[in-house]
């Protein structure tokens, strides 16, 4: 049995979900609103307080948000790369893994706001408040804190390569397992005895003459508590909102998925049957848990979709399109996946291993937990790729580019080929934070 675009179409279809019925992530309504106007945007805002701000994956790519009202706005995923978000209030908001790379952050309040895993290599966060804000696992490559307020923050395992923290208050600033502290800036910073450095050992007076900053007295305190954001439920826009704010139709939390279920039914009555696609339109679609196992699909686009665990073994993606897919433990054992443009997708905890990835784009993308085990990564481009506790035994990186990559606790093995074309060896998982095995 083979199934293609002639002989099976509705199942295409079902796989594709017509785009009445993509849901994506953000409200619509809303983003149109503050793309058109920031001063529209907050007089919304302080007529309806309680209105909940969904703007999660949202592209807001270059956008100028100069003084936006984002207090507690649900932003995760977003893409702020390039924004002016200058004198903004993101007090409480959730930014997790949220791409602010070179966005412009001065003076912006983001006090007690979520930012873990957040990239925001070289963002411009001068005078910022980002008291008592989560930046566990940062990339802060870069960035410009000059005379920020981080007392109380965490940049637990944050990347804090030649970060300016110069004049910036770190008082109970938590660098817990932090990396390459010792490059960043921090001349006149005013540390304390509840500033935990990246040993885990509390900050003294010497350690702070020694790195040009000022200790301040202080009582002992206890580290401060993070709780994960709480994403509020859909709320209906108000009818009196500004014109043109108001929605066409709600948008969906999720979809119904019985599109899917459906389709693994028919695979599962089916295994022998070849789906042979290409150049498929798939972006924004609700593709969670589908089996596309041996599947061809090569040249089709995914992007933003969500293919969280999904079984993807063996498919030929060669030349597709997953730009800020959701791959969260998605099974790519084996998967032809070459050239492909996988530029900020979300692959946590895949299974990559023996994928063939050579010249795939992999700019900013989440791999930690990945298994790579015996994976072609030839000539792929992993700039800012984080990489932390992925399984890399075995895998061919001949080429490869890892400027700005992050290996923290990556399993390398003296199988793995280095981007010299080199076998790994314990001195180059050492300079690269791995953890380095002989088998």
């Amino acid at each position: 049995m083979k199934i293609c675009r002639q002989t099976l179409p509705a199942l295409i279809l079902a796989l594709s979900l017509s785009s009445s019925t993509v849901a994506h992530a953000y409200d619509r309504s809303q983003l149109q609103l503050l793309q058109k106007s920031v001063a529209e945007w907050n007089a919304m805002r302080n007529e309806h307080p309680e209105l909940a701000i969904d703007l999660s994956k949202a592209n807001l790519e270059d956008a100028n948000l100069k003084g936006a009202n984002l207090a507690k706005a649900n932003l995760s995923k977003a893409d702020l790369s390039g924004a002016s978000l200058d004198q903004a209030n993101l007090e409480g908001a959730n930014l997790g893994m949220a791409y602010l790379k070179k966005t412009g952050m001065k003076a912006a309040n983001a006090s007690r706001a979520w930012l873990a895993g957040a990239n925001m290599n070289g963002a411009f966060m001068k005078d910022a408040s980002l008291k008592a804000a989560n930046l566990a696992g940062a990339n802060l490559r870069w960035a410009k804190m000059s005379g920020a307020d981080l007392e109380q923050a965490s940049l637990k395992d944050a990347v804090l390569f030649e970060a300016d923290f110069e004049g910036a208050n770190l008082k109970g600033t938590q660098f817990t397992k932090s990396q390459l502290l010792e490059n960043a800036m921090l001349k006149d910073a005013i540390v304390s005895g509840n500033t935990v450095l990246p040993s885990g050992e509390p900050t003294t007076k010497g350690w702070a003459m020694m790195h040009e900053c000022r200790f301040a007295k202080e009582a002992p305190a206890a580290p401060p508590q993070f709780v994960p954001p709480v994403v509020a439920s859909p709320v209906i826009i108000p009818e009196n909102m500004p014109a043109g704010s108001a929605p066409s139709a709600p948008v969906p939390a999720t979809l119904d998925v019985r599109e899917v279920e459906e389709w693994n039914a028919m695979r599962q009555k089916n295994p022998e049957a070849k789906i042979e696609m290409s150049d498929e339109k798939l972006g924004n679609a609700k593709l969670t848990g589908v089996d596309l196992q041996k599947a061809t699909l090569s040249k089709s686009d995914f992007e933003r979709a969500n293919l969280d665990k999904a079984n993807l073994a063996g498919a030929n993606l060669a030349g597709g399109n997953f730009r800020k897919a959701d791959m969260k433990e998605a099974n790519l054992k084996g998967a032809n996946l070459e050239g492909a443009n996988l530029d900020r997708a979300y692959l946590k905890n895949a299974n990559l291993s023996d994928a063939n990835l050579k010249g795939a784009v992999l700019f900013g993308a989440i791999l930690s937990g990945a298994n790579l085990d015996g994976a072609n990564l030839a000539n792929a481009s992993l700039f800012d790729a984080n990489l932390e506790k992925a399984s890399l035994k075995g895998a061919d990186l001949t080429g490869a580019t890892l400027t700005g990559a992050n290996l923290t606790d990556a399993v390398i093995s003296a199988a793995t080929v280095t981007p010299s074309g080199k076998k790994a060896t314990r001195g180059w998982a050492s300079i690269n934070n791995a953890v380095f095995v002989d088998k």
